[in-house]
């Protein structure tokens, strides 16, 4: 029974950082309804960005998370201004084809600036643990779990309190509604696709601690990513917290009892089930 325990504390610790992963995707599709392609080779950004920042400055991911989400930020707000508002009236496979595109542009500049080799980071609490009783619980994960949990709180206490977050919801729910009361809704979608990858820049941040990087785990990434998004309900952020939890207790408890290669397997599975008995995905509530 310690074991189970075990277990299911280190899924639910992995799966706040997987939800915070596809929160970003969430905000920005909640928000301009445009499906961000480029989602995990920003995630490697965010995780390159970390093992950049230790190796040449010794800074710990944990700390460095801020910067990157503010570096983020830019590179979000920048994309959505300059290039992806300027496709808002056009078909979506346009959208696709861009952000494909994109992500393309991405991943090779990571193989040519950071090469093909896996990397990782180790830091002096790498391999320490809390013990309560029979109970251990990874330092590593702990802390990342807190890092993600709190950044999530902010951010819906942005949306839910601020007047800026309250604009973009505005603008989310009905586009020419917010035109009329004179919201900008291409400046609020550029400071939303920034917000998001914000959160995809902590995200990585935190996940250079938990996994080895090289560029070609970007797009598993992003079809991860995907895979919580739809299974926590598109555009809901709490949906992609608790989506992210399941997928978290699923991938350990499948490592565990079958083969590690094969937790994909159950969480598709898990993607399957959930769409044939609620295509709407668990939580309906959006932004």
């Amino acid at each position: 029974m310690n074991i189970y325990l075990n277990l299911a504390i280190s899924g639910v610790l992995i799966g706040l950082v997987y939800g915070l992963m596809a929160l970003g995707l969430s905000v920005i599709f909640g928000v301009t309804r445009i499906v961000n392609f480029a989602h995990g080779e920003m995630v490697a950004l965010g995780i390159y960005a970390a093992i950049a920042l230790n190796k040449f400055f010794g800074l710990d991911p944990l700390l460095a998370a801020p910067l990157i989400a503010i570096g983020l930020f830019c590179f979000g707000y920048a994309l959505q201004s300059l290039l992806i508002n300027r496709l808002l009236n056009r078909p979506e496979y346009m959208q696709f084809i861009v952000l494909t595109a994109v992500a393309l542009i991405l991943l090779n500049l990571q193989l040519m600036i950071f090469g093909p080799e896996a990397q990782a980071i180790t830091r002096p609490y790498s391999f320490n643990s809390i013990a309560f009783d029979s109970i251990l619980i990874d330092k590593v994960k702990l802390f990342t779990a807190l890092v993600a949990i709190t950044t999530a709180v902010i951010l819906f206490l942005f949306f839910r309190y601020t007047y800026l977050g309250k604009a973009i919801r505005a603008a989310a729910d009905n586009r020419l509604g917010g035109q009329v009361v004179g919201l900008n809704h291409k400046k609020l979608y550029a400071i939303s696709f920034g917000i998001g990858s914000a959160c995809v820049g902590i995200a990585g941040s935190l996940m250079s601690l938990l996994t080895d990087m090289s560029p070609h785990l970007a797009p598993e990434l992003t079809l991860l990513s995907f895979v919580i998004v739809i299974i926590g309900g598109l555009g809901s952020m709490p949906g992609a917290l608790i989506a992210g939890v399941f997928i978290g207790l699923v991938e350990v408890f499948a490592a565990f009892f079958t083969f590690a290669s094969m937790k994909s397997l159950f969480s598709f599975g898990l993607l399957i089930i959930v769409l044939l008995f609620r295509p709407q995905g668990l939580v309906a509530q959006k932004l």
